[in-house]
């Protein structure tokens, strides 16, 4: 490890731009997207303001931890999906879901009344053609403008990579699960 001086003076300007929604992705292969998009919900939620998560993969009967927490804080959060594509006994049922969970979301983005929507595994509808990207674009772009939405996934479409303002890769060094560790209750759910 390189030892560094901390910065005596300040590394940034102050941006002058007006505040307004963003438009959030966190991709890639590594492990903490939704934690990072749920962090957010709490940060937000924190401040007194109005959070929704929709969970894309998720079935709506899901109870994992963070279920739990976010039921416990009044923080809505909706499972929308069947389950993983493996998991699916029915890939056009799922299919179907996506779509139908999308008009959910899509409703709470232009309805106004969110801080922040969480568009929580969003990508994997997207990437598997159970959803109309144009439709997802034409929402963010034309969102109420004190709406910030946050997606979730691998593989984000690179459209929406360009229209986003804050876009985060996390990148997969190391994985227990690889190690032949089996995921955790209360770290991986």
């Amino acid at each position: 490890m390189d030892i560094e001086t901390p910065p005596a003076a300040k590394p940034y300007e102050k941006p002058e731009g007006e505040r307004r929604g963003l438009v959030i992705v966190n991709t890639g292969d590594g492990k903490g997207k939704s934690t990072a998009a749920f962090g957010l919900a709490l940060r937000a939620h924190g401040r007194g303001k109005a959070v929704k998560i929709f969970q894309f993969m998720k079935v709506p009967s899901a109870r994992f931890g963070e279920h739990r927490m976010f039921e416990q804080l009044g923080i809505p959060i909706e499972g929308l999906g069947d389950g993983f594509s493996w998991k699916s006994q029915d890939l056009e049922h799922s299919a179907q879901l996506a779509r139908e969970g999308w008009q959910k979301a899509k409703a709470a983005i232009v309805g106004g009344d969110y801080f922040m929507v969480i568009l929580d595994e969003i990508t994997y509808p997207l990437i598997y053609g159970w959803m109309p990207l144009d439709d997802v674009l034409d929402t963010l772009r034309n969102r109420p403008s004190q709406v910030h939405v946050v997606l979730t996934g691998r593989r984000c479409p690179p459209e929406i990579i360009a229209l986003a303002d804050t876009v985060t890769e996390m990148t997969l060094i190391k994985h227990a699960f690889k190690a032949g560790i089996p995921a955790q209750r209360g770290i991986e759910d």
